[in-house]
Parts: structure tokens; C-alpha cells; sequence
């Protein structure tokens, strides 16, 4: 998954972040489920 995909994730709310000080992170967890979530619609 490309950095550009994850940044359109990311503002079409598609892909939950926490943001820590500067710093905008991808829980492990979200990440896991969102790629799931992909590879079933890719199916």
C-alpha cells in the first residue's frame, strides 16, 4: 500500500488516526482491519 493510498484513507475518513503532538498515527489495530476491509472488497 502505497503512502498516497493511505493519505486518501486518512482524509476520506476511511482510516482512523490519533494524533500526538505533531505527529498524526495509525493504531496497529485500524491499520489491520482497514487492509482486511480492502482485501474483501478486492475479492
Amino acid at each position: 500500500m502505497s503512502r498516497w493510498t493511505l493519505y486518501n484513507l486518512i482524509r476520506s475518513n476511511q482510516l482512523r488516526t490519533v494524533k500526538i503532538g505533531r505527529r498524526r498515527l495509525v493504531p496497529a489495530n485500524t491499520l489491520a482491519e482497514c487492509l482486511d476491509q480492502l482485501s474483501e472488497v478486492a475479492a
